[in-house]
């Protein structure tokens, strides 16, 4: 497990009250260790969207970023069975996807067979802004 998984926080925008008991963190951003070109990066995230809308399932734009580079991701938190969110992240070729259940911030690897790992609180890695 690549160890800035364990370092990332999470930016969103009020209202920050409201989130679901479980819920995962899901991007289609470049996977770490890709490059991809600011147009892939875009058309992919709109896919991730549209196909999490046509689910009708809650979702709320959060950014994942690394104190310590400053990278930056946008993702969503999403309602949808960890399951589910394996296969999609597989789909949208990516290495992992957060969960979190009862504030209890976890990773986990995409495919079926990864355990989840506990990261921390998620409301302690969750940093509101008015962006």
């Amino acid at each position: 497990m690549n160890p800035a998984y364990f370092e990332t926080r999470f930016r969103t925008t009020p209202p920050t009250a409201g989130w679901p008991a479980e819920f995962v963190i899901i991007s289609a951003f470049a996977t770490t260790g890709e490059s991809w070109t600011s147009q892939e990066n875009e058309d992919a995230d709109r896919r991730l969207a549209s196909e999490l809308m046509a689910n009708g399932v809650w979702m709320h734009r959060v950014t994942g970023y690394s104190p310590a580079t400053g990278h930056a991701e946008p993702s969503w938190a999403a309602e949808v069975p960890l399951d589910e969110a394996r296969a999609l992240g597989l789909r949208f070729r990516q290495d992992a996807i957060y969960h979190v259940k009862d504030d209890l911030l976890s990773v986990t690897h995409c495919n079926a067979q990864s355990e989840l790992v506990h990261v921390d609180s998620f409301r302690s890695r969750l940093d509101p802004h008015d962006d």
